[in-house]
């Protein structure tokens, strides 16, 4: 029987999380005389859909509004336009054809759409394979986009694998009981504080290169 791979996009797909939650970091410090780092940005905000994003902020006394959001993804848009590019390794994952696999990823689907379009992975990707944060009413670090994406797909969800890089997304599989592989190949993540805090988790796979993520994707199956 085939198995289900799902994909989470920013930071996994292509190195872009850093490039969003840069992008709200500097809003957030003109707007509110902040004095964040991209650390303790990616600590408060990494992972998570806008939405949830706001939430968390005003849980520590700051509150945004509609236009604050507007504001942000219209700079994410502009981003968007100067291209980014695959992660290397993963088309090779992409191409295998004996597994289903999907996106389920924080972002809302214009933008999403637009992100799969930049790298230009359509192909493999039509937006009935695309899960996005605007789907569920609860985004990560909940399991609701999984399980979703699990069972649309036609999955239960012990036939998944969830490839993440965030500690909210790594949270959400575990949640969903779905065996998570973390990917730290990224410029965010990186770190070895980072892989000893997804160890600490149960994460038992976790990796910072694509051959690795696939040798185990294959050992799985």
């Amino acid at each position: 029987m085939k198995k289900l791979i799902i994909w989470d996009f920013d930071g996994v797909i292509a190195d872009t999380e850093k490039i969003w939650l840069q992008n709200r970091m500097i809003l957030l410090n003109q707007k509110f005389g902040l004095n964040w780092n991209l650390d303790k940005t990616n600590q408060i905000l990494g992972g998570m859909s806008d939405k949830t994003k706001q939430e968390e902020l005003y849980k520590i006394g700051i509150s945004t509004n509609d236009e604050f959001w507007e504001n942000a993804l219209s700079v994410d848009v502009d981003i968007m336009s100067k291209g980014f590019a695959l992660t290397p390794g993963i088309e090779n994952i992409f191409k295998l054809t004996n597994f289903e696999q999907c996106i389920a990823t924080g972002g809302i689907k214009s933008k999403t759409e637009q992100k799969i379009a930049t790298v230009g992975i359509e192909k493999y990707f039509p937006m009935n394979k695309v899960f996005t944060a605007d789907m569920v009413k609860y985004g990560k670090p909940e399991p609701d986009l999984f399980l979703l994406a699990a069972k649309t797909m036609g999955f239960d969800v012990k036939d998944c694998v969830v490839v993440e890089d965030s500690i909210v997304g790594l949270t959400a599989a575990l949640k969903a009981k779905i065996t998570p592989i973390a990917f730290i190949g990224s410029d965010l993540y990186d770190k070895e504080f980072y892989k000893e805090k997804i160890e600490s988790m149960g994460v038992e796979f976790i990796f910072d290169n694509m051959d690795d993520v696939k040798n185990t994707i294959l050992s799985l199956n």
